[in-house]
């Protein structure tokens, strides 16, 4: 560093300091901590100033209430909520004011309440906030006493279904003090633009507002480079409430995803020398041009833009996400290969771009899913019409600064005249970016922007043949299912194979794999399986052939895959129902586990070398000799594979779909197969699995993430069953206990299962999936020592492998020193309670079919925790045949009645025989209707129903209305069917569905209903 470097870099940290201890006026402070919290009981008193509140919960925020209360067969939010919870919560805290602060402006800002909140201060209401993905702040200034203040929030998702997918309940995202001059800069106001950019001189331009202005006023505006370099400053007055300040950058760098560097603007409000306010802006340097002819451009090179979708929800923590949380999750992905992100289908929380920002990924930044009611009680119903234009304008104003956002996307699947308003209000606010959204008024948009509809052959070859009028890009693309851990050879779609889809063939003639989650006599329709890791399970496209689509397409700019994690709800419509409670369309589960998809994204998308081999090489119930596609996925010259030492050859990665990734054909026997990557020649990397007995000691590892911001830090542990020879059991499902100890807090557990009903944060161990789960966990407030001791029962879950059992448990530190612990198991295979009659553990031991073995763990004395695990031919995974889910062979979608949306006097029921799935629908001779949803992959178009129903009021035709999106279709009678009990029949007609997500109702006309049992669509 050259000495005019070095002083140019301590006086601009000599600036800074000044600045921010000396005559900064601006303070922001964090108010995340110490609040109480109320469920389901709602009283006017709770927004006084003062109440008795010792018996509320004390917690901090970001909190959820949904994921902490957990999953219910008929939870509030329904099946797209993932049968989660709703309701009514009230927050309060006590806060302190100094008596100088009475002389400043102080603003409490929210990150993100979901939804319908009302703030109150000392009990004065200070207003409401309907939409629960956007921020807000109020000035609180005039309320505020010197000593002790009181702020109630009470947040209210009474009316539910409010979303169609997992939504959080609650004060989910960060919360501030702002407080600052009376004369200040109006928040929000900034903007930074980049009028021009050459490689040896930039433009800035900044505009802002300051509220409560006066004569004489200036504001000064100081670029830094990202070391703390004072590049350029410049003043200006201020004319009428508002400045504007050109400046010059002289050779600036780039803001890409591969480069992503940063700027900071320091905007300053000058009283003569005193400064009354100061603001800090990060930005970047960076060009956008769309062709419609070769897509997107960035900084003058032509980019596929090689993208996810995300709901906030999907991951670990359901909607309160940490800062350190959000970062871990957030580079997972780039590690991947991504380059940009959807936040589907709202925006995310500040805290978001910046880690955007920092990382490196381009957003396409969206605002709403629709612009008027898709979910029963959404804020298209609520709110939209009277909050949006608010809500825009507080979106746009926040985030155009981020030089990660490139786009602005208004809305998903959605039609509507409000569109062209919407373009208007944000072309006012950011003339510099263009608007899209996700298949909803293309026309109105600058950028043709589409969902699934975009996958097909039959798109792709109309975009081909015909001239295109404006960008295109994929919304939301591929759609393709994955379950951690499990394969079939043979392929799946969603809802049937489609027309003018891409061919996706069977990998062997027969199917070689047959075990399930459930047995298919249990599924309540076709969907209720486990999805293939092989790239095979999808609504219309592979992964591989989507992504060559993209890469040889000049006018297609790239795609937003669906999704980047797994998420919480949508269960219904892509799995069935109940008991899945989430959505496996992610390349990582929602414990953060990468599916072998991610490693495709990244064979393709990566440069380090990498090598990744699926499936793993245990396959007890196999016969030797079976043939197994070996799949590797990698970004090196060539592979060669190894099975027990020998070679069967190399393969080259190709650049044709089915190419992609290196395969063989290889007869199963057990050992180990390993494979090589090579480039020129030479070895870079190799990988390699061997054939695992039952699982006897966990693998426990500790991920750190560092405290950031206003955020303390998490930890992750990771458990694993491994065998003797240290060999991960794929299969291993064993229950894994925790006790925590110390100055930590439980997160969740997690382990990516679907259909895992334990409570994620309530329950004190969660089951191993396909031999993996994890423990999130946050540190207390001044943390200074924890540790948690990790126990499991461990063995082959079905006896098939082996009878042996063994009982591990270990200490992991996490604050402070490893200390040796003493632990003492005490276990029983009778039934009896170990903590009476337990024989003290010191040896693996045998049991019979159907043992129950039961175990506590004691320390000095003191039993932390007691275990169970039942072993038994019958536990576990069910494994069949290739017979096995013969049944659901060429069947159309079955959604039951008793899943969908009831009203009035419509209830689940069993009081009958030969119903499909958990029942039926009951009108108990009143009045009522039935809502459910079904997402159609297809073309919108006639699709063929039927309703299987069953009554026997003799001469009654019980006539229910039919509605398909809304809108009233016909009026559908009812025959008797001879029978109360068992005599079902179906009532065949005609609809017209709309491409992306439909809701069909019935719905009683004064004359009470027939049993509904399941509506079929052909």
């Amino acid at each position: 560093m050259s000495i005019k470097h070095q002083l140019q870099t301590i006086c601009s940290i000599f600036f800074i300091m000044v600045s921010a201890t000396c005559f900064s006026q601006r303070t922001v402070s964090n108010f995340n901590n110490d609040w109480r919290f109320i469920l389901d009981v709602d009283r006017a008193e709770f927004s006084q100033e003062s109440m008795d509140d010792s018996a509320w919960q004390q917690l901090d925020v970001p909190h959820d209430w949904s994921f902490e209360k957990g999953v219910r067969k008929g939870g509030d939010q329904g099946q797209g909520g993932g049968y989660h919870d709703g309701g009514i919560g009230w927050y309060r805290k006590y806060f302190q004011v100094s008596k100088e602060s009475l002389s400043k402006v102080t603003y409490i800002n929210f990150d993100g309440v979901y939804m319908n909140s009302e703030v109150w201060v000392n009990g004065n209401r200070l207003g409401k906030r309907p939409y629960g993905y956007i921020s807000f702040r109020y000035d609180i200034s005039k309320y505020l006493k010197a000593g002790k203040n009181t702020i109630a929030v009470r947040v209210d998702n009474s009316l539910e279904p409010s979303a169609r997918w997992y939504h959080p309940c609650g004060i989910y995202a960060a919360v501030s003090l702002i407080e600052v001059n009376p004369t200040h800069i109006e928040l929000n106001s900034i903007f930074i633009t980049t009028p021009s950019i050459a490689e040896d001189k930039a433009s800035v331009n900044a505009k802002l507002n300051v509220v409560n202005t006066s004569d004489n006023l200036e504001t000064k505006i100081t670029i830094l480079a990202s070391d703390g370099t004072v590049l350029t400053s410049a003043k200006s007055g201020v004319e009428a409430s508002k400045s504007e300040i050109n400046l010059e950058v002289e050779t600036p760098k780039l803001w890409s995803p591969e480069s992503p560097n940063l700027y900071k603007a320091v905007t300053q409000i000058l009283d003569g020398e005193e400064i009354l306010d100061e603001k800090t802006t990060v930005f970047g340097f960076k060009t956008v041009e769309w062709k419609t002819e070769t897509g997107f451009w960035l900084n003058g090179e032509n980019v596929k833009l090689k993208g996810v979708c995300e709901h906030w929800e999907g991951g670990p923590v359901g909607g309160a996400w940490t800062k350190p949380m959000l970062r871990w999750k957030l580079e997972l992905l780039k590690g991947m290969g991504i380059n940009a992100i959807r936040p589907s289908h709202n925006p995310a929380p500040p805290m978001f771009y910046d880690i955007c920002d920092e990382i490196g990924l381009l957003v396409m930044d969206e605002i709403f899913d629709g612009w008027h009611k898709k979910a029963p009680q959404d804020y298209g119903k609520q709110a939209f019409d009277e909050w949006w234009q608010a809500d825009v304008k507080e979106w746009i104003t926040r985030d155009r600064n981020h030089p990660s956002i490139f786009v602005w996307s208004l809305g998903n699947e959605t039609h509507s005249d409000v569109a062209p308003e919407l373009v208007a209000l944000g072309k006012s606010l950011d003339p510099t970016r263009l608007f899209t959204s996700g298949a909803g008024n293309p026309e109105d948009m600058d950028i043709q922007g589409v969902n699934g509809g975009s996958e097909t052959k039959s798109f792709i070859d109309r975009q081909n043949e015909n001239e295109l009028e404006k960008p295109f890009i994929s919304t939301e693309a591929p759609h393709t299912w994955q379950t951690r851990g499990y394969y079939r050879t043979h392929t799946w779609w969603r809802d049937n194979e489609l027309p003018g889809t891409y061919e996706l063939p069977n990998l062997t003639e027969k199917e070689i794999f047959f075990y399930e989650g459930l047995n298919p006599k249990d599924w309540k329709n076709r969907k209720q399986r486990f999805n293939s890791s092989y790239d095979n399970a999808t609504v219309r496209v592979s992964a591989r052939k989507y992504w060559e689509v993209m890469r040889d397409t000049p006018w297609h700019s790239g795609h937003f895959r669906w999704t980047g994690f797994d998420y919480y709800g949508e269960a219904g419509l892509v799995h069935g129902g109940l008991p899945f409670n989430l959505f496996m369309g992610g390349a990582i589960d929602v414990a953060g586990f990468e599916k072998d998809l991610y490693y495709f994204y990244q064979s393709q998308w990566t440069e380090d070398p990498m090598i990744h081999m699926l499936p793993h090489w245990t396959h007890p119930r196999m016969e030797k000799g079976t043939e197994i596609p070996v799949w590797v996925y990698s970004n090196t010259d060539e592979v060669e594979l190894f099975l027990n030492g020998k070679s069967l050859g190399k393969d080259k990665p190709g650049t044709i779909w089915n190419e992609m990734q290196c395969e063989w054909l290889v007869p199963y026997e057990e050992g180990t197969i390993e494979a090589v990557g090579y480039i020129d020649g030479k070895e870079v990397n190799r990988t390699s699995f061997s054939t695992a007995k039952q699982p006897i000691t966990l693998k426990n590892t500790i991920t750190k993430l560092e405290a950031e911001d206003d955020f303390r830090a998490s930890y992750i542990l990771t458990s694993e069953g491994f065998d003797k020879e240290d060999n991960l059991f794929p299969y291993a499902e064993n229950r894994v206990y925790y006790s925590i100890v110390g100055d930590v807090e439980k997160v969740s557990m997690e382990n990516g299962n679907p259909i895992d009903p334990t409570s994620r944060t309530k329950a004190d161990y969660r089951s191993m999936f396909f031999g993996k789960t994890r423990l999130f966990l946050e540190e207390a407030q001044n943390a200074e020592k924890a540790s948690v001791v990790v126990g499991s029962i461990l063995g082959d879950k079905a006896l098939y492998i082996s009878n042996e059992i063994t009982i591990d448990v270990q200490n992991v530190a996490l604050i402070g020193t490893d200390e040796s612990a003493d632990f003492k198991v005490l276990y029983t295979t009778n039934g009896d309670n170990p903590e009476t009659h337990g024989k003290l553990y010191n040896a693996p031991f045998k049991v019979k079919d159907g043992t129950t073995v039961k175990a506590i763990v004691k320390q000095n004395g003191k039993t932390l925790f007691s275990m169970e695990e039942t072993f038994g031919k019958n536990e576990g995974l069910f494994w069949g045949d290739e017979h096995s889910a013969d049944m659901w062979i060429g069947r159309g979608v079955n959604i039951s009645a008793e899943d969908g949306i009831l009203i009035g006097t419509a209830k689940p029921s069993r009081e009958a025989h030969r119903f499909k799935g958990s029942g039926f629908v009951d009108f108990k001779g009143g009045e009522g209707s039935i809502t459910w949803y079904q997402e159609n992959d297809g073309e919108p178009g006639d699709y063929s129903i039927r309703f299987r129903y069953m009554h026997n009021n003799e001469g009654k035709l019980h006539p229910m209305k039919l509605f398909v999106n809304d809108e009233y279709v016909r009026t559908i009678e009812f025959p008797a069917t001879g029978g109360w009990e068992k005599e079902w029949k179906f009532v065949p007609t005609i609809i017209v569905l709309q491409s992306g997500a439909n809701n069909i109702k019935l719905e009683t006309t004064g004359e009470s209903g027939p049993f509904i049992d399941e509506l079929f669509i052909d």
